[in-house]
C-alpha cells in the first residue's frame, strides 16, 4: 500500500453532533483528544444519538481550549459550555455500558432541550482513563473508551466509499447516491488503498502512531440520515445488506485502537504492519 495516506480527520466534541476537521489531531489512549468526550441522555439516562434523534445532525460543536464547547444551530444564538465541576456526577447508560459522567449547567440543558424539543441533558467525560473500558471481547487489558459507540477510534477508506457507492448506482435506490463519506462519521479516512483493503488489517502505523485493529464495524441507521438534512433514506444499509453482511452485521470500516500516543496530520502516511 505505498500510496496510502491519511486524508482527512474528523473530531466530534459531543457525541451524534456534527464536528470538526481538523489539520492534526492527538491521539490519546481512549480516541482522538476532545473527541466524544461530551453526549446527550434523557431523562432515564440513557445517551441520545442520531438513532432517536436525527436532527442532532444540524447542530454544532466547537471545542475550545482547556475542553469546554460552542454549541451551535441555524436560527438560535450560540452557547459557550464550560467544562463542569466534576463533583456533579450523574450515572448514565451508553450501550449497556454503565457510565459515570458529569452534568454541564442548566444553561447547556435548557440549549440542547429547547433545539431538540424534548428533555435532554449535556453530560461529560471527565476521566476517560476509568471512567468507560472497551468491550472487553475485544479489548486488551487497561483498555478505555470516551462515549464512541465502543471503541476509541473509525477509520474508512475512500477505496471502500467509492465501491459501495458504485454499488448503490446498481440499485434499487440509485437516487440517493452517491453518498458522502460523513455519513459514517469516521474519525480517520484513508486515501491510496485498494477498495475494502482494511478487511485484512490488523496493525497500522499513522505518521508515527500505531494502531490496532479491534474490530470491524456493525452499521445502523445513523448512516442512512442525510448530514446535512436530516432526512432518512433507505441507503447505504440496504446495499450493505446485499453486499456487506458478514456474521448478521452490515460492515463498513474498522474501530481502531491507539497502541501509542502522538500527533496525526492530515498527509502522513498509513502502513499497514499486521
Amino acid at each position: 500500500m505505498p500510496l496510502a495516506e491519511l486524508l482527512s480527520i474528523h473530531v466530534h466534541p459531543v457525541k451524534a453532533l456534527r464536528g470538526q476537521a481538523p489539520r492534526e489531531a492527538v491521539v490519546e489512549p481512549w480516541g482522538l483528544a476532545g473527541d466524544r468526550r461530551w453526549a446527550l441522555i434523557d431523562d432515564g439516562g440513557k445517551v441520545v444519538t442520531q438513532r432517536q434523534q436525527p436532527r442532532l445532525a444540524l447542530a454544532a460543536a466547537e471545542l475550545l481550549p482547556g475542553g469546554g464547547l460552542r454549541l451551535s444551530a441555524s436560527g438560535r444564538p450560540s452557547l459557550t459550555v464550560a467544562v463542569p465541576d466534576p463533583a456533579a456526577t450523574v450515572s448514565l447508560e451508553i450501550f449497556r455500558d454503565k457510565v459515570e459522567g458529569v452534568l454541564a449547567d442548566a444553561a447547556a440543558h435548557a440549549w440542547c432541550s429547547d433545539y431538540l424539543g424534548t428533555d435532554v441533558r449535556l453530560v461529560h467525560m471527565d476521566d476517560p482513563a476509568t471512567r468507560r473500558p472497551v468491550d472487553p471481547a475485544y479489548a486488551l487489558p487497561g483498555e478505555t473508551v470516551s462515549f464512541a459507540d465502543g471503541y476509541p477510534l473509525l477509520v474508512t477508506t475512500t477505496a471502500s466509499l467509492d465501491a459501495l457507492n458504485s454499488a448503490v448506482a446498481q440499485g434499487e435506490h440509485a437516487a440517493e447516491g452517491p453518498l458522502p463519506m460523513n455519513r459514517f462519521r469516521p474519525n480517520l479516512v484513508v486515501s491510496g488503498t485498494d477498495a475494502w483493503a482494511e478487511d485484512g488489517w490488523s496493525r497500522l502505523v499513522v505518521g508515527e502512531v500505531e494502531f490496532r485493529v479491534a474490530k470491524p464495524c456493525g452499521r445502523c441507521v445513523v448512516t442512512t440520515t442525510d448530514q446535512d438534512t436530516a432526512a432518512r433514506g433507505r441507503e447505504p444499509l440496504h446495499t450493505l445488506g446485499r453486499r456487506r453482511r458478514i456474521g448478521g452485521a452490515l460492515l463498513f470500516g474498522q474501530n481502531l485502537v491507539p497502541m501509542s500516543r502522538g500527533t496525526i496530520r492530515i498527509g502522513d502516511p498509513v502502513r499497514v504492519t499486521g
